[in-house]
């Protein structure tokens, strides 16, 4: 998992373990196509508009985590079809294609993958190689405390920046994410558990705008989200 220092302290978040740059690139393009008819994945992927992708030639958002009184944020643009990323924060930009990584831009990759990974979990379901999901099963969610539909999310223990963490989704019947729980190497003790909240549609994606811990007091959001 990687730790992300803020000005304001040491943050731990979840973030995907991150595959051969190839193949993600491959699957992306060819989702719809491969994806497994009837399977959770595919529903929760295609609930949330994976079908209008394909469309997509920029994403732009601002990632924001609120903890306590402190703030903090940066901003990217991310054109998947090309694989050029830029990074946007108060001290610098930095510009790198996701194809070609280096000494250079590995942390703002790094950065770059957590952040895409939170926005778009729904759709990582079914881009990352190197992963098991396991069959639906009915689970008490952790935070809402209500029963919902539940799928774990392992990733392998070789490759990427994070391998072998896990991740516990909760969803309705609706196929929509409510609410997750991250444990740090596929521990049976959860590491964080937060909402899925605030749903908005771009462009036919829709995206959860806010994920929210138990006490309230951690808030991981997205802001100035537009699609082109």
């Amino acid at each position: 998992m990687i730790r992300l220092i803020l000005w304001f302290s040491l943050i731990t978040f979840m973030v995907s373990c991150k595959p051969n740059t190839t193949k993600e690139d491959n699957t992306i393009k060819s989702a719809t196509k491969t994806l497994t008819k009837g399977s959770v994945a595919a529903s929760i992927a295609q609930a949330n508009g994976l079908d209008h992708w394909q469309k997509v030639n920029t994403i732009n958002f601002t990632f924001n985590v609120d903890r306590g009184d402190n703030h903090f944020e940066r901003s990217w643009s991310w054109s998947p079809k090309t694989n050029d990323v830029s990074l946007m924060t108060a001290k610098d930009t930095i510009h790198y294609n996701h194809k070609t990584i280096d000494s250079l831009s590995i942390s703002a990759d790094q950065s770059f993958i957590n952040d895409k990974f939170w926005l778009l979990v729904p759709f990582q379901l079914v881009w990352d190689h190197g992963t098991t999901i396991s069959e639906p099963i009915k689970a008490i969610a952790p935070i809402s405390k209500t029963e919902m539909n539940k799928i774990s999310l392992v990733y392998g223990t070789e490759g990427g920046y994070t391998p072998g963490d896990a991740y516990d989704l909760y969803y309705g019947e609706d196929f929509i994410l409510k609410e997750w729980v991250f444990r740090k190497g596929n521990s049976e003790i959860p590491t964080m558990s937060t909402t899925f909240e605030k749903y908005e549609t771009f462009d036919g994606i829709k995206i959860a705008k806010s994920h929210r811990t138990a006490d309230g007091n951690f808030e991981l959001y997205f802001s100035n989200i537009s699609i082109e």
